[in-house]
């Protein structure tokens, strides 16, 4: 099974390509530069790179979120697209538990996060089993300082993964001590060929109805939300 991996959902921008569970090629950058200018230059030079034609891809697997909201919907309408016009499946998978990947050989809780900025972050807690992750906290949008207690609580040790992993090392630090595990920089960032993997397992989503997993409303639209009720208030 030959199948194309897309993340674009945070800073980083992840292509990959796997055939038969093994590695064909990546292309990874880490550049605040726009992913909608360079995420199909950056498939097809893949796909020439490993002599591969879009009609040979039998499934495409997507990062759908938490993170940018921009980067978010330029992967997920890039791979639908690509999906429908090729009547192949697509797949969305979760951008924390892509990244929990990175610590598929922890013998612990393996906490990936994203800075929601406010104190705030994206966070998704997980223990590997059986080679798969196993949820031990619902991805959620909330304070880092509650997330921080909660693993306290659990007395385990945290392996903790973010490409923001420096806005809260020094918290993370103070909270857990040696409980917390925290890598060099490289592990730090989702790898495309993660979401390929993570892609085999899980079933395929329908390619019309699959939506972007925000974990919360979009600042301009939750304030639009606010202002409403209020004006239903005093009006």
């Amino acid at each position: 099974m030959n199948i194309l991996a897309i993340d674009t959902s945070n800073q980083v921008l992840g292509v990959a390509i796997l055939k038969d569970g093994q590695i064909l090629g990546e292309v990874i950058t880490n550049l605040a530069k726009n992913h909608s200018v360079r995420l199909m230059p950056a498939i097809n030079h893949l796909m020439e790179e490993v002599s591969m034609t879009p009609d040979q891809l039998d499934k495409i697997a997507v990062a759908k979120g938490p993170g940018s909201y921009t980067g978010v919907r330029i992967g997920l309408s890039t791979a639908k697209t690509m999906a429908w016009a090729l009547e192949i499946p697509v797949v969305g998978v979760s951008s924390l538990e892509t990244l929990a990947y990175q610590g598929r050989l922890f013998n612990g809780h393996v906490c990936s996060f994203f800075d929601a900025r406010r104190g705030l972050v994206f966070s998704g807690v997980y223990q590997w089993e059986n080679e798969e992750p196993r949820t031990v906290y619902e991805e959620r949008n909330l304070l880092m300082e509650d997330l921080l207690k909660e693993l306290i609580d659990a007395k385990k040790k945290v392996l903790f993964l973010s490409p923001d992993i420096t806005i809260y090392k020094e918290m993370i630090k103070q909270y857990l001590g040696e409980l917390a595990i925290i890598p060099e920089g490289p592990y730090q960032l989702a790898n495309p060929s993660h979401l390929a993997l993570a892609g085999m397992n899980h079933e395929a989503d329908d390619t019309h109805t699959l939506t972007p997993n925000y974990l919360r409303l979009a600042e301009a639209e939750a304030n639009w939300i606010k202002a409403q009720k209020e004006k239903k208030q005093n009006g």
